[in-house]
């Protein structure tokens, strides 16, 4: 119901944040790029990236003197999506760099986050307690969270395709052991 209601888009000019937590494979980033999609649809402008490529691309524009411009950017979307925070530690000037975005943003543009782990843990990727506060202080002011804990559907889907695969080998075995017993001469 919450995504349904997310949808409609209205969490965006109230300039509220969406944070996706739990286990790989549970729709997380298909839930932001769906909520992205509709966000387009009704003509905000949106960007999607994962964590770990928007800290390389911050630290390159930082190395090559054009970092005011990128935060500028990226304070103009409406939405930002910033997906899979916490499958990659961040270096300490990396995640400087990514808590100015969080904090440019704060109460200006939404925020969409995704990561697989619970917020206890964010300290571990951001690598400081007092950045991880801070950040998740403004991240958590205006937000709304969905937990999605459960079974990773990729993994559901690949055992599902074994289970089928079994199911056709041995009725091909079957097979082959009914054919031979056809055959002129077999006992």
């Amino acid at each position: 119901m919450l995504v349904l209601e997310l949808a409609r888009c209205e969490f965006i000019l109230r300039r509220e944040n969406v944070i996706a937590l739990g286990n790989s494979g549970t729709g997380k980033t298909h839930v932001a790029l769906a909520l992205g999609l509709a966000a387009c649809q009704k003509g905000f402008p949106v960007a999607f990236t994962t964590a770990a490529a928007l800290v390389h691309q911050l630290m390159e524009a930082r190395d090559e003197r054009r970092l005011l411009k990128l935060q500028r950017e990226l304070q103009a979307v409406k939405l930002l999506i910033v997906d899979e925070l916490g499958y990659v530690p961040l270096s300490p000037t990396g995640a400087e760099l990514l808590f100015e975005v969080f904090s440019q943003r704060y109460e200006r543009g939404s925020t969409i986050v995704t990561s697989n782990l619970p917020f206890e843990d964010w300290t571990s990727v951001l690598g400081s307690e007092r950045l991880t506060g801070a950040l998740l202080d403004r991240l958590t002011h205006h937000v709304h969270i969905l937990s999605m804990n459960g079974d990773s559907y990729r993994l559901k889907q690949s055992a599902g395709r074994r289970r089928a695969a079994a199911t056709v080998d041995a009725a091909e075995q079957n097979q082959a052991t009914a054919d031979m017993g056809d055959q002129p001469g077999t006992v």
